[in-house]
């Protein structure tokens, strides 16, 4: 074969190879891509004629914060209902189940506050006195949900319902048992840690920043005047009247 014939024939290989990549997709790795992505590379006139019906930008959410990342949708429900029993809502303002106190909760047992993973987890295990703090074996999270499971059981074996399912009054007796301690959850773990533990995770939730899930619109802030998080305070600090300032977030600093 003469050097002339050679190169036709590398020729026709590379248009044949050409040809089929256009015709029926690309080969990556392995997987056949359909002609869309091969339009990609292998430009068609054609196209220049055709309306992209992928270019839009997703539609936004009101708080993407919302979302549960360690409970199941019912325990966050026992806790709506717990929560909102601890921080209800009155003529001040909302209460903690609007404020996503259980959001909050949800956020922090995930975390790994929620796995003790900076605390000292080796015994002895002894019974605290009043002036320590819990002396359990117990993860935050463990502990929480044993406390939702006992909220339950309690709430069957004194009105045969569910802790959510109760009036508020009813709700209200349930909570004040295990504030009192009177209810066993595992071992010697006491109700009132549960209740403690229940309790301050409530009013971080109303009144922490919203990047953690609660204070939804920052209307925990709004109720107690608290301007939230800013950077100076320059020009109100000369001012002898009390002045009231719209509540900023972490995130009004990022500059959008």
């Amino acid at each position: 074969m003469s050097e002339q014939e050679k190169k036709n024939s590398v020729l026709d290989k590379r248009s044949s190879r050409r040809t089929f990549i256009k015709n029926s997709g690309l080969t990556v790795g392995g997987v056949v891509l359909g002609g869309a992505l091969g339009s990609l590379l292998v430009k068609d006139d054609k196209s220049t004629t055709t309306t992209d019906t992928h270019n839009h930008a997703a539609t936004p959410t009101a708080n993407p914060n919302v979302a549960l990342m360690f409970f199941t949708p019912n325990q966050y429900q026992v806790t709506q209902a717990a929560v909102e029993r601890i921080f209800p809502e009155d003529a001040n303002g909302p209460g903690a189940k609007e404020l996503n106190a259980a959001i909050y909760i949800d956020h922090q047992l995930a975390s790994p506050w929620g796995s003790n993973v900076k605390d000292y987890r080796l015994g002895a295990f002894y019974k605290a006195e009043e002036n320590q703090g819990p002396q359990t074996k117990m993860l935050r999270k463990d502990l929480f949900l044993a406390g939702l499971g006992s909220l339950d059981t309690y709430s069957n074996e004194q009105f045969a319902a569910n802790f959510k399912e109760l009036e508020a009054t009813q709700q209200d007796e349930v909570l004040q048992a295990f504030s009192e301690g009177k209810v066993a959850l595992y071992g010697n773990v006491s109700s009132s840690q549960f209740f403690g533990l229940l309790r301050t995770l409530t009013i971080e939730g109303v009144y922490a920043d919203p990047m953690y899930g609660g204070n939804n619109k920052m209307l925990g802030w709004s109720m107690r005047k608290y301007p939230g998080s800013r950077i100076q305070y320059v020009t109100e600090i000369q001012d002898e009247k009390f002045i009231e300032l719209e509540p900023q977030s972490l995130n009004s600093h990022m500059g959008h």
